[in-house]
């Protein structure tokens, strides 16, 4: 049966286990993904609800975080729970677009939507202080600054988009459950802090210049994957293009390759412009220039005085 279609007299049922959980008119339904993404929706929720009753509507969680935050899980269940997810268990191009819609649309709208504050609100007052004295201990804060470094962060996810297409590691997530949500799980980890590192940290503003540098790299990297991909004259994963949709197994590798090198870098290549031109507009900006200075030299002086 065409994994797009159902039968008219009742919900097609697939317990064959695509990756685990059943598909129920092509939609996979899997604890381990439906769970926490209801679980996700629901802190939101909440939390946005009692922001919103406490400080007055869109205060606290503003209309465009909400926005940012449903487009960024909708994506996610189309990416991981919609027919496109059961289609990718055979279509090499289906998985990829799998992958690049959790990579470069669900997490940087996920980041743009600043949800960690909202999700808190879902919370009592007393866990909320505990999570809040969390954050503080020395080696947690100390290992987030690390990997929300700019450079560090863009390493992070470059290793994980080419570790997880090296064949063997790619063939043994499709046949082992665990090792497939792995994958996905590092795909979008890895993507949340990389944007974040450089759309949402603290000093992302007066970064963007290194931002825009970060992005190129990124768009440069995951594109020479996509040619490589795209120009091969034999298919990678044998047990992924097995001839779908109409298409060769080579052919579903192309155009797989093709959405990687083109829409997925230029939208890597877009938001690296948008830095650039963010850098250049605060660099000729006198005010925030002013403010730069400012920030470097009372930043000077007390590493100054504390030295003394």
């Amino acid at each position: 049966m065409n994994v797009f279609s159902f039968d008219s007299t009742g919900p097609y049922i697939d317990a064959s286990r695509c990756y685990g959980g059943f598909v129920v008119y092509g939609w996979t339904l899997d604890a381990p993904v439906t769970i926490p993404l209801l679980i996700v929706a629901s802190l939101y929720a909440v939390g946005a609800g009692r922001l919103w009753h406490r400080a007055g509507l869109f205060h606290g969680a503003s209309a465009t975080h909400a926005v940012c935050f449903l487009i960024g899980w909708l994506t996610l269940v189309f990416a991981l729970i919609s027919p496109l997810h059961a289609a990718s268990r055979h279509v090499f191009t289906a998985h990829m677009i799998e992958h690049e819609a959790v990579m470069v649309i669900a997490a940087p709208f996920l980041v743009l939507s600043r949800p960690l504050g909202t999700f808190l609100w879902a919370f009592p007052k007393k866990i909320r202080r505990y999570v809040g004295a969390g954050t503080k201990v020395s080696w947690w804060s100390g290992a987030w600054r690390f990997v929300t470094m700019p450079l560090v962060a863009t390493i992070l996810h470059a290793f994980a988009i080419w570790l997880w297409h090296v064949p063997i590691l790619f063939e043994a997530a499709l046949s082992n459950e665990m090792l497939h949500w792995l994958q996905h799980a590092t795909f979008l980890f890895s993507a949340l802090i990389f944007w974040w590192a450089l759309l949402a940290a603290p000093n992302a503003r007066r970064n963007y210049g290194q931002a825009a540098g970060d992005f190129f790299a990124t768009a440069g990297h995951t594109s020479l994957l996509g040619i490589l991909l795209f120009l091969s004259p034999q298919t990678w994963y044998s047990s992924q293009t097995a001839g779908a949709w109409g298409m060769t197994a080579i052919e579903d590798q192309q155009l797989a390759g093709l959405l990687m090198w083109v829409p997925s870098g230029l939208i890597y290549a877009g938001a690296a412009l948008a830095c650039l031109s963010l850098w250049i507009a605060g660099t000729t900006d006198p005010e925030a220039q002013s403010v730069l200075l400012r920030e470097r030299y009372t930043g000077g002086l007390q590493s100054v005085t504390s030295k003394n």
